[in-house]
């Protein structure tokens, strides 16, 4: 329930318009998902020795300290605080408040409560989302469980009981002749002025698109390796981190193919940014990229707009939790390695992290204010990348290192899975590198800033002890 929870947020609903104008058609919309997919499910296969051989509380952190040094670590929890952790429950946060404007227009982004200050209500909701959530696990492990549980079960069943009626009651003629008759006709469609220009892609350029799109479908698909976080509070880690891995990542990746598949069913992908209604707009342009909203009006009219802004917010509610609750565990660690704030690595009464949690909050919240979160995610995918390639890399690492050391379970396919991992995400790096270098150079530089701060911080414990 944490992997999935904390994978599906609100970028199924949203990211496959940016996608379909990338690439501009039905099946590299496919495509573009399924290798998103692919790569998420050999990711965990590879990290389940690692899970196995390491069953601790700090997952990935530990896996990094213990295969290349302290430093290396550091880093990816350098890294996870300032931006991808933090970051992503605020923009989720976010996401939750919006939705939550449908419902009640008064607390709107328009809408400024405190006069004098440019913080909008939405804000305000979001903050108190996270606020609410963090409380809600320092009460104990078991109610953050009964949380994560009850919203992943029902966003599951929503997203199904969605798939099910695009293809059983939004099944559209003309719109699956009209994606079929180009299912591999790629293009890139882009908006100047008012003005559509559409360019056909071929060879290299194609596999730029591919790997540029990739972007939104990996993040749509990221935060899975957060159960390593709580191994230390999981039964029976060594069988049960490497499971959930797999069985989670692999649930979603069906889910998600399932859901595109559904809005193929129901809409056309290529339309124009005047058009005037769903039909016309087409997956491209879904106002405000909302494909799930533009596909459950075409099934079910009017009412739709509620029914899909209640299912993301129950949605990104789950999300969040998973987030918070696993989050919190790795700055616990952190702290007990004198490299985050030493009240951190304090447990209250529950025996959960309660001050990581709250320093979790608060720097969450601040990024909540600053409206600038969701350029932050866009700038740090490079580097989520390049720290995953560095865990799976580990496994080589402490196969040398550490032979001795019990492997309950073994990557599955090593060493052509993990290799295959980093060689594809090596490849969406360097697309990544040409094509949207102010993407990527923001996102190192946030990483390597936290070089002078690990020296810094050893310092200031060093004299402290």
């Amino acid at each position: 329930m944490i992997v999935i929870g904390s994978m599906i947020g609100s970028g199924i609903f949203i990211v496959s318009a940016d996608i379909a104008r990338n690439v501009g058609s039905a099946g590299h919309l496919l495509l573009v998902w399924g290798l998103t997919g692919l790569m998420t499910v050999l990711a965990a296969l590879s990290y389940g020795e690692l899970a196995g051989m390491m069953p601790h509380v700090g997952g990935q952190y530990i896996y990094l300290r213990e295969a290349y040094n302290p430093l290396v670590g550091f880093l990816y929890g350098w890294t996870m605080f300032m931006v991808i952790q933090t970051g992503t429950i605020a923009a989720v946060a976010v996401a939750f408040a919006k939705f939550n404007a449908v419902f009640f227009p008064f607390l709107g982004e328009n809408v400024h409560p405190v006069p004098g200050l440019n913080i909008s209500a939405a804000q305000l909701v979001a903050i108190l989302s996270i606020a609410a959530l963090t409380w809600i696990n320092s009460r104990g492990l078991s109610v953050g469980k009964l949380v994560q549980n009850l919203f992943t079960s029902t966003k599951v069943l929503a997203l199904v009981g969605l798939i099910l009626l695009g293809f059983l009651v939004g099944w559209n003629d003309a719109a699956i002749r009209s994606n079929l008759a180009g299912f591999w006709q790629a293009s890139w469609t882009t908006v100047t002025d008012g003005r559509v220009s559409v360019e056909p892609l071929g060879g290299w350029m194609l596999l730029a698109a591919i790997g540029v799109s990739m972007v939104g479908s990996l993040f749509s698909s990221d935060a899975w390796s957060n159960i390593t976080f709580t191994a230390g509070e999981v039964i029976r880690p060594r069988r049960t981190i490497p499971l959930s891995l797999f069985l989670g990542t692999l649930t979603v990746t069906v889910i998600y193919l399932l859901t595109n598949l559904a809005y193929l069913a129901v809409l056309p992908l290529c339309g124009h940014p005047d058009g005037g209604g769903v039909m016309a707009r087409g997956i491209q342009f879904a106002l405000s990229d909302r494909v799930g909203t533009a596909a459950a009006s075409a099934i079910l009219g009017e009412p739709a707009v509620l029914i899909m802004a209640a299912l993301i917010m129950v949605s990104t509610f789950g999300c969040n939790n998973g987030l918070i609750l696993s989050g919190a565990r790795l700055f616990y660690v952190m702290a007990w390695d004198g490299l985050f704030f030493r009240h951190a690595a304090l447990l209250n009464k529950q025996r959960v992290p309660a001050v990581a949690l709250v320093f979790q909050g608060i720097w969450a919240g601040l990024l909540c204010l600053t409206g600038t979160y969701s350029d932050l995610l866009d700038y740090v995918i490079f580097a989520v990348l390049i720290f995953y390639s560095l865990t799976i890399a580990g496994i080589f690492v402490l196969r040398v290192k550490r032979p001795e050391a019990e492997r309950p379970y073994r990557a599955w396919g090593y060493p052509v899975v993990p290799v295959l991992y980093i060689l594809a995400a090596g490849a969406i790096c360097l697309d990544l590198l040409i094509f949207k270098p102010l993407y990527t150079w923001p996102g190192v530089g946030i990483a390597l800033l936290g070089i002078p701060v690990f020296f810094i911080w050893r310092r200031l414990e060093r004299r402290s002890a």
